[in-house]
């Protein structure tokens, strides 16, 4: 490989700061890269008001708003949203409408996912046994593929206690049947029923209670725990790692740090993606223009602009060789499950690895920034060392089904 000279990081530099690829140009790319790696897709179904939505904002950390403003139509009975953005997805969210009519079809809808990895999550209200319509839908979709996990979430939990003043039982109480005395009795038989009406349909019963802080409901997010652990362990991909940042630092865990994050995963993912094309002068351009791309967005989110100083402190804390994409060994070195599970080369998820953790160092620096800090380069490398470990360890998971 060619050397990675001073001269050559300034000319990254150059385009980080000014890319040579428009927007349109670069959602052209974005869009094809990204069609080597499958998106998984979360099917919500259930009635209206059963707590689709919330499941997706808690997971997420969306707003309703955002869900809502985010949702475009597939078929005539469903919409998707894309987490977290068209630009950057890597989990789609099918929401099905309109269960209580008697002829919903399923077919359309699982013709627009059967492609795609592929998780059902049944929604029901705890105290609602009126089910026949979700539990026609879930039955044709199960024979037609029976090798789907299927997760029944039992929503609206505070519906059975027996007055508004009850909290909810602490530890979360429901991991096995029959539950604690501590939980309602009414609720409990009505959750137990549940579980008898999708019999040989439901894999994993998980109940949870999502409310809004002004509910008064405190965790708001009751039983989020015990669905990501069910979750992880129905449909391996390693989604929790990718939902959730790191917590290691302080200035690393501030709403602008919550808010990069998502896109930091996406478009290191689509870096990636990006370098592993055959083609060197097309791939070049269209990682640097998507690296550029993040750098840009994460400074938009902090407020900031990215400057010639901002760019080469942080892309200092890598070091050229970083830049040009000559690490394999120290990958290898890092990451356990290097050469095991990746498809897409040293190049890709190298490349995929460098951009996440420089895209984890642009939040130090600007969070830094913001406060009046000045962070050493020691500290910039040191977290760059330690991001550069962690994402590849999530990112070579996450994209071992890419096809290249």
């Amino acid at each position: 490989m060619k050397a990675f000279t001073r001269q050559s990081w300034g000319k990254w530099i150059s385009q980080i700061l000014h890319p040579s690829l428009s927007e349109d140009e670069l959602n052209a790319r974005l869009k094809e890269v990204r069609q080597h790696l499958p998106i998984p897709v979360f099917w919500m179904l259930g009635k209206a008001q059963s707590g689709k939505t919330s499941i997706i904002r808690v997971l997420t950390g969306s707003s309703l708003a955002e869900i809502g403003n985010g949702f475009q139509a597939c078929t005539a009975s469903a919409g998707f949203y894309e987490y977290p953005d068209r630009q950057t997805e890597f989990v789609r969210f099918l929401d099905t409408r309109g269960l209580a009519e008697t002829d919903y079809d399923p077919a359309d809808d699982m013709g627009w996912c059967e492609q795609q990895a592929h998780l059902l999550i049944v929604v029901v209200k705890a105290m609602d046994h009126q089910q026949d319509c979700v539990i026609k839908a879930v039955r044709k979709i199960r024979k037609q593929h029976p090798d789907w996990p299927v997760i029944v979430a039992q929503t609206h939990l505070h519906e059975g206690y027996p007055n508004r003043a009850m909290e909810h039982v602490m530890p979360y109480p429901f991991h096995q049947a029959p539950f604690e005395v501590a939980v309602p009795n009414g609720l409990s038989r009505s959750l137990l029923k549940q579980r008898e009406l999708f019999d040989g349909l439901g894999d994993h019963f998980v109940p949870l209670d999502f409310t809004l802080e002004e509910d008064g409901y405190k965790p708001a997010d009751y039983g989020i725990e015990n669905l990501w652990h069910t979750i992880e362990e129905t449909f391996p991909l390693g989604l929790l790692a990718l939902f959730r940042q790191s917590e290691q630092r302080h200035l690393l865990n501030d709403d602008y740090a919550k808010k990069a994050h998502p896109h930091i995963i996406g478009f290191a993912v689509a870096a990636g993606l990006a370098a592993a094309i055959p083609i060197p002068a097309v791939s070049l351009t269209t990682t640097v223009a998507i690296q550029a791309k993040l750098f840009h967005s994460i400074a938009s989110i902090y407020g900031l602009t990215l400057t010639v100083k901002s760019v080469t402190e942080v892309s200092s804390a890598a070091g050229m060789g970083a830049l040009a994409g000559v690490g394999g060994r120290e990958l290898a070195k890092l990451i356990p499950v290097y050469g095991q599970t990746v498809a897409l080369g040293v190049a890709g998820i190298y490349t995929a690895t460098v951009t996440y953790a420089l895209g984890r160092v642009f939040c130090l620096y600007f969070a830094g920034t913001l406060r009046g800090h000045v962070f050493s380069a020691k500290m910039l490398h040191a977290l760059y060392r330690e991001e550069f470990k962690r994402g590849g360890a999530i990112l070579s998971r996450s994209m071992e089904g890419a096809d290249t």
